[in-house]
Order: structure tokens, then sequence, then C-alpha cells
């Protein structure tokens, strides 16, 4: 006879046979659709996101592409113990090849890091357990960066644009347009890529940004318009890194603002993603540009709330909550590279989130232009 040791492998084999069995089996089921249905399928999803397809090669082509996405789908929303789910988007008939040459922008900056003790963690320091930047009114709605590599712009905007919120009390869109046509460095390229710090580095050269309603955005690359970039409704005056690979000083700048960040979303599952708290697979080579605007923990699960620049047809209306608290690069390298604007008031600090959700009068930065209506400028 046996020992026990060896019965509990044996026993532990089988039910690990049969857990994936059971699997396979509900998976083989969720795809087993005759072509009609399928084609029906696709026909809708084309429909709802405004696709056509001039050539019937092309149109057979994605059809087949929509199909393995289905089959992905399918496989992986049948193992009920994942945290998240995936689903048809607007990038289900892309291979995740094209996918990626698409949308993935994110470079790193040629402007010297400048990593601050700003937000490094205090002896006896609380944080709130929860932060949500957009119920304090710092975050505009999800955009678009259409088929356009301008992650960078969309990141570096969406935290001036928190800043702005908190150190001026208005919340101004602000302007991808003019990064993508005037913001051009040897790293960054518009369309073709770039890096958030630079985005800042342009901002404070230029001393401020327009509004996006003024220059509006185009999803490619265009000239730089210099009267529409001497117009300038939003300022800062420097920017600094989070202490890298450190998610409790992470942790602690997203207390007091929106923070740009990247992370590696290279993956079909991030491409997919639908709803839920995203935990990979996925690696730390960083090659796209987001915006962590809050935190929180769901069913003892530690989440970044993360804004995204890919329309609300995406992910959590535009979001995805990310698997926090893993310990050094984070989830998907999401805390390898973190930058915010500064942007001075009276205290030199911004004021903390817990103190925002009835926000208080906020004190006026140094600069003249500032704490206006989108579309109107201060004649201060």
């Amino acid at each position: 006879m046996g020992s026990p040791k060896s019965f509990l492998s044996m026993s532990l084999l089988f039910f690990s046979t049969l857990l994936v069995l059971s699997l396979a089996f509900n998976a083989k089921n969720l795809t087993k659709r005759t072509n009609d249905e399928l084609k029906a399928m696709y026909e809708s999803w084309l429909t709802k996101y405004g696709k056509s397809y001039n050539s019937l090669g092309e149109w057979e082509r994605r059809f087949e592409i929509f199909k393995e996405t289905l089959r992905f789908i399918d496989e992986h929303n049948a193992d009920t113990n994942r945290s998240y789910r995936v689903g048809l988007n607007q990038f289900a008939d892309q291979t995740n090849e094209e996918f990626q040459s698409t949308y993935l922008g994110f470079t790193s900056g040629s402007n010297k890091m400048k990593v601050s003790n700003r937000y490094e963690p205090r002896v006896g320091q609380v944080l709130p357990d929860y932060v949500d930047w957009r119920s304090a009114g710092a975050v505009v709605d999800i955009k678009s960066q259409g088929q356009c590599g301008s992650c960078w712009a969309f990141s570096a905007i969406a935290t001036v644009e928190g800043i702005n919120k908190i150190v001026t009390g208005d919340l101004i869109s602000l302007s991808e347009q003019e990064l993508v046509d005037c913001g051009r460095t040897q790293n960054t390229r518009g369309c073709d890529g770039g890096s958030i710090t630079d985005g800042f580095q342009f901002i404070i050269n230029n001393g401020g940004i327009n509004t996006e309603a003024n220059y509006p955005y185009t999803a490619e690359d265009g000239q730089c318009n210099l009267d529409l970039q001497n117009e300038k409704y939003a300022s800062i005056d420097t920017y600094e890194n989070v202490p890298y690979n450190n998610e409790w000083a992470l942790q602690t700048a997203v207390a007091y603002q929106p923070v740009s960040v990247a992370l590696e979303a290279a993956g079909d599952a991030f491409q997919h993603y639908s709803s839920g708290i995203f935990t990979g697979p996925c690696g730390t080579a960083v090659d796209h540009a987001v915006t962590i605007v809050g935190y929180g923990t769901e069913g003892g699960i530690d989440y970044w709330i993360v804004k995204n620049s890919w329309d609300t047809t995406w992910g959590e209306e535009g979001y995805i909550r990310i698997l926090r608290n893993v310990g050094g690069a984070g989830t998907c390298g999401i805390a390898t590279k973190p930058s915010y604007p500064v942007k001075y008031n009276n205290q030199n600090h911004p004021k903390p989130y817990s103190s925002l959700i009835n926000p208080p009068t906020f004190s006026m930065s140094k600069d003249s232009l500032v704490g206006v209506d989108d579309g109107q400028r201060s004649s201060t």
C-alpha cells in the first residue's frame, strides 16, 4: 500500500486533470458555434464599431482573426478563478502584432531623470485606503488616441490636467495634439511614439499649453500651429520621478495627484481586457503610457485605477484596474518609470486626496494663465 503522501499526490493529479479537462470542455462548448452564427456575430460587431472592408479577401482575413479572438476570449473566461475578464472590443479583428505597432507608443525620454524624495514614504505615514481622483473632479473624461502611437501625450496631458485642477480648482481639457505637432524631439516623434517627460518638458519650455477645444486632436501628425502654440491656458513648473520600483512611494504620490506611468501592454489579455483586476500575464518591457488616477482594494486584492486612451469601448469604460503591491517593478512594470508634473502653490505642495473630496478654495499658481474655463484665456 502506498504512503499517504503518494496517495495525496495522486489525488491532486487526478483532480487537476479533471479541472483541465473541464475547462477544455467548457471552452470547446463555448466556441462551438456554427459558421453562420459566427458571421452574424462578426457583422453585428462590424456595425457596432463602424468598420467595413472593401475587398472580400480582407473581410475574410479579418473574420478569421475575429474567430481566433473569440476563441481566446471563451477559453480565458471559462476559468472562473481569474480575477478579470476579456471581451470583444474595437481590437477584435486585429492581430496582436498589428495592435502593438499601432497603439503602443511609449519610449524612454531624452531628459535627465529627476528622481525626487517628495513622495518618499515617511515613518508613521498613513495613506487613505482608497483614492479616486475622478470623485475629486480632477480627471477629464476618457479620450481616444485613435490609430496613432500618441499614448505618451495622453498620459502627460492627463496628469497636467489633474495637477492644474488640484492647484487652481479648474478642470480644463488640454491639447494632446499640440504635443504631437509641436513637442517632437529625438526620442519623441508624435504618432510614432514618445516620452511622457518630453511632453512635460515641452510644456515647461513653452510656458504652458492650449486647450483641447482650441487645438483639437486629429489622431495624426500635423504641422505645429505656432499661433495656437502661443495660446497658453495651463502651465507647470517642473516634473519629477517617483523612486523607481517602489509601489509604496507610488501609492504616496497617487494620494496627492494623478501619476503618469508606463507598462507592458503587448499581450492578448491586455488588448482584449474587459473588466476586473488585471493580473497578467505581462512582463516589464514597458511599451505603453497611461495614468494612475487612484487605487483601492476589492475582495482582498489591491489594485491601481488606471486611465487609458483607447476610448470608453475598451476595458471598464476606458479604465483598467491593475494588481497592486506585488513588489519590485509592479504588475506589467507599472512602478518602473512613474513621473508627475509639479505646479507650485503657496504651500509648494499639492493638497492630499483626502482633503479634496469636498474641495476647499485653492491657492493660485505663480503663473498667470490658469484658473479659467476651457476656451477662455485669462486676462491677468
